[in-house]
């Protein structure tokens, strides 16, 4: 088979590798769709996608529709004449005239190991549910939410400290490797493409900042993964005396006592430990909403946390990390009383 001709959809980080794969390797790019330019900040400065950059340092032209179901939207990527089209978290629903268009139609990288966890959020699902593991699954597109027929899979085992953002990178480039594999012999592969089975469908839905408030009477086990789901976004959080929130982004799960959850059992200079609804939480490294080079929000053993609320340490703290305006800080608690809302 010739080069192929193609379209390539996408907008996030997770479409860069392939983008960028696929220049390599010398495929015949015609152009790349984008999410349109978003004002970010206070500044409301204009930011582009990843995607975007990417393709501009490339050389390739950029399209951002606000809408694919426009006639002369479809008009103009008709026009471009692809062979076929690759989509990869576009953020846009494609319509069925704009599927018809390329010869060998739309494949998609989908981040699981379909039919299970279809939909917006697979990856951080992976994690929240503690699977073994997981992969990216190439597909046809059709009209449905992931439900078209599938090319060729590629799995990978989770680690057991797996987060969303260093699964997020590891399936970014497992899914470039693999829909490179598929493009050098697509006919085969599309003749060969298995349905679906939806009785094994899952679904996804993107998780929300609401989600992200620790609730410590769930087990330690469930919220050890909750806090890995949502690292590095939105982050889990819980909320300190004085109304600020705390975001917890490691911690290991031990065993707890009989006190009630949210009640704090043990206080050292690098950690804390914290009752859940069964089992507890030595939390490593956290977040303050304002952190201080000094200043004291304590905390101490037999603190009752109220099962929402916690009190949180502003001792002085080396840096571990950087977050964007945010600095991520290991625990270094300070012992007296605390006083909670």
């Amino acid at each position: 088979m010739d080069k192929l001709r193609i379209v390539f959809m996408g907008t996030p980080d997770f479409s860069v590798p392939s983008l960028e794969s696929l220049a390599q390797a010398g495929y015949d790019i015609a152009a790349v769709y984008s999410q349109p330019d978003k004002q970010r900040g206070r500044g409301k400065k204009v930011t582009f996608s990843p995607v975007k950059e990417k393709a501009l340092e490339l050389g390739i032209p950029v399209f951002q529709p606000d809408s694919m179901r426009r006639d002369d939207v479809i008009e103009q990527l008709r026009s471009l004449a692809p062979d076929v089209i690759i989509v990869i978290a576009y953020g846009k629903i494609l319509p069925k005239a704009v599927l018809d268009i390329p010869k060998y139609g739309c494949l998609n990288v989908h981040g699981s190991l379909l039919p299970k966890y279809r939909g917006a959020a697979p990856i951080q699902y992976a994690v929240k549910d503690g699977e073994a593991e997981s992969g990216v699954t190439i597909m046809l597109l059709d009209e449905g939410m992931d439900t078209g027929k599938m090319l060729k899979k590629a799995a990978i085992p989770l680690d057991a400290k797996e987060t969303t953002g260093t699964l997020f990178d590891k399936l970014s480039l497992l899914g470039a490797q693999t829909l490179l594999d598929v493009l050098t012999d697509l006919e085969g592969y599309e003749s060969r493409a298995v349905a679906q089975d939806e009785s094994q469908a899952t679904y996804t839905a993107k998780i929300t900042k609401e989600e992200a408030q620790i609730d410590w009477t769930q087990d330690a086990v469930v919220l050890e993964r909750l806090i890995r789901t949502l690292d590095p976004h939105p982050g889990a959080y819980t909320i300190c005396h004085d109304g600020k929130r705390l975001k917890i982004w490691s911690a290991d799960v031990v065993e707890g006592t009989g006190a009630e959850p949210g009640t704090i059992l043990d206080v050292t200079k690098k950690q804390f430990t914290i009752q859940t609804g069964s089992g507890a939480l030595r939390i490593r490294e956290v977040q303050p909403e304002m952190p201080e080079a000094d200043g004291c929000c304590p905390i101490s053993p037999g603190c009752d946390l109220g099962g929402w609320g916690t009190a949180i340490n502003k001792t002085p703290c080396r840096e571990a990390g950087q977050l964007p305006q945010r600095r991520r800080l290991p625990c270094f608690c300070a012992v007296h009383p605390c006083f909670l809302k």
